[in-house]
Order: structure tokens, then sequence, then C-alpha cells
């Protein structure tokens, strides 16, 4: 089976990834980073359960249940990613902590340039089901590195500046540049499986539970990690969402550049893609019914427990 997809379109989920960032980082500053610095103890617990419990349970469950080769790739590659943009639309949503989603997405999307392709080929060589395709394709962690490198650090650091130096431009672009480009990358998704929609009705039933089982296991993660640490519920409810909202379209432009033959691979990030954006909203809308509920009945926003 193989997934059809073009130079053309490859160059549009690009240009379409680093718009996202840089419309994320427009409202970003050196105070965000400060505040890393200064209160580091949530953007600190999101980051390990981001870039080590995640792809670290999600290697051992495709190893344990014997997940096919290709599929258990593409999940190891998702959970190698950083956690999507959206999740900072989500935390809003959800009347949780934004300055900690904020932190983490800056701070998770320079990390990654370097995470992302070593957790790949880290978990992909340690799960021995899946071993032998990173060898047959001689993986290049290096040029991974650059085209993350290219659709995150550099838009976030030209977002950063634009924001400084125009920032009656940085508000009012915000939030129009986040639901085109939400729209943009659904409508690109869904052409995605239009055009191949036989290979996804083939592999459907493996490829909706594993991706279900794999976002609860995110969301679960996050949710666990900073439980143990005992920081505040809207803390807790944004390294949540940050945890459990992957950058899937990362893993797709990685993927079409460097497996554009691996359609199950490919066909498991672009689910992702739809459905971490439904989990999200329906918990973002839970969490923030709990709180307008909260408010109405004259308690105290902050839940501390």
């Amino acid at each position: 089976m193989e997934v059809h997809f073009g130079s053309n379109n490859l160059l549009t989920l690009n240009v379409i990834l680093a718009f996202m960032m840089f419309g994320v980082s427009l409202s970003l500053t050196g105070a965000d980073f400060r505040r890393v610095l200064q209160r580091p103890d949530a953007p600190i617990v999101g980051l390990i359960a981001q870039f080590v419990l995640l792809p670290a349970a999600t290697c051992l469950t495709t190893w344990f249940f014997e997940v096919d080769p290709q599929l258990a790739l593409g999940m190891i590659l998702v959970a190698s990613c950083p956690g999507g943009s959206f999740s900072n639309i989500m935390t809003w949503l959800a009347r949780a902590n934004v300055a900690v989603s904020v932190s983490m997405t800056a701070v998770s999307s320079l990390v990654a340039m370097f995470m992302t392709p070593f957790n790949f080929a880290l978990y992909g060589y340690i799960n021995p089901h899946t071993r032998n395709i990173l060898t047959e394709i001689q993986l290049d962690s290096m040029e991974i590195l650059m085209l993350v490198a290219l659709v995150l650090g550099l838009p976030l650091v030209v977002g950063m500046l634009v924001g400084k130096a125009f920032p009656a431009f940085a508000r009012a672009a915000q939030k129009p540049m986040r639901v085109v480009t939400l729209l943009v990358l659904l409508l690109f998704v869904g052409v995605a499986f239009g055009n191949n929609m036989d290979v996804f009705l083939a592999t459907a039933d493996r490829i909706v539970g594993l991706v279900v089982l794999q976002n609860l296991l995110a969301l679960g993660l996050g949710a666990f990690a900073a439980g143990l640490t005992g920081l505040p519920r809207n803390d807790r409810r944004a390294i949540t969402m940050e945890v459990g909202i992957q950058n899937s379209g990362l893993g797709l432009a990685i993927l079409f550049t460097f497996f554009p033959d691996a359609s199950e691979m490919i066909l498991i990030a672009a689910f992702w893609g739809v459905w971490h954006l439904v989990t999200g909203l329906l918990l973002a809308f839970w969490w923030g019914r709990q709180s307008d509920a909260v408010q109405e009945e004259g308690a105290p926003c902050k839940d501390a427990s």
C-alpha cells in the first residue's frame, strides 16, 4: 500500500507548521523563558512526561503487545514530537494555567530540535520489532534535526521578534492565525485521508484503536506526573493538555520527507492530528464547565488540591 503525496503538498505542510509556530510565538517574550527559570517545577514535570515518560511508555507498550512494526514506529514518532501548538488554546478554553502551557510550548519546541530525532532513533531501535525498519532506511538524525529547526525553531524566533517589534499587530493577528491554520491543517489532513481512503479503510481497525489508546496514555501520563508533584489544579491541567496534544503535524512532515512510502506510519500521524483535537476540546469543555460552576457557587477559582 502506498500513500499518494506530492512534493508541493509536502511544502504546503511545512509552511502550515511554520505559520502555526509563528502564530503561537507572537505572544511569547523573554519573560516566558525567565518564568521557567524562576518557577521551573511545572514546565520541568511537563517536559519529563513529554520527552521521557511518553516515548518510553509507547516503546514498551508497542513491544509488549507486538504491534505491527510500521504502526509501532509511527506511534513512537508521534510520542517523540513536542506538544501541539493548539494545547495553548485548549488550556485557555479549560480555564487552566495558560502561562504554564505557553512556557512549555516554547521550551519544548526548542528542546524538540534535539529530543525528537534522538527519541525516535533510540526507541525505534530499542523495540526489536521496529529496529529493522530503522536499519533499512539508515535514519539520519541530523537531517531530521534540521527539518525540526526549520519548521519549529526558526518560526519561533521570528515570531518572537515580530511580536516584540509590532505588539499591536501581534495582538490582532494571533487569534485569526490560529483559527486559519487549524482549519487549513484539518483540510490538509482531510485531503490526505481522501486521497488514501483505501489504505485507511484497510487498516482502520488497527489505526483507530491504537491512536485512541496512545492518546489516553499521553493524557494519563501528563495527569499522573503532574499529580505526583502536588502542583495547583490549573497547572496540572495545563501539563495534561500539553502532553496529551502532540505536534502530529511535525510527525507528518518528518514522515513525508524521510518515509514517503510508510503508509501506515503516515496514517497513524494523520489520525492523531484529528483525534487529539477531539479529546482536547472535550476535556477543555468539561474542565471549563467545572471552573464556571465553581465561580457561580462563589468558591475560589484556584484549587491547590
